[in-house]
């Protein structure tokens, strides 16, 4: 289910809040247990989300670090073979 939790940090280009929102709801369905919440749960659902992406955004936006951003084509292509070792 948390499959696209991945490392937002230190890319070029910069992290955009489609990638954080889509991390906030993987952690929320993972934590909750729930791929789609029921109607009665809907609106806590939606709003942990908006938490969670919140909190994401404001880490984000407060770390420091001196090492050079990483390339995003780069570490795709590093996940690609990992996952193709693993599953061979």
């Amino acid at each position: 289910m948390c499959r696209n939790i991945k490392v937002l940090y230190n890319f070029s280009p910069p992290t955009t809040d489609d990638e954080v929102n889509a991390a906030a709801l993987q952690f929320v369905r993972k934590v909750s247990g729930m791929t789609k919440p029921s109607q009665v749960n809907e609106a806590a659902f939606a709003r942990a989300i908006e938490a969670v992406a919140g909190a994401t955004r404001e880490l984000l936006g407060e770390l420091v670090t001196a090492a050079p951003a990483k390339d995003r084509e780069v570490e795709a292509e590093r996940r690609k073979a990992r996952s193709a070792a693993r599953f061979a």
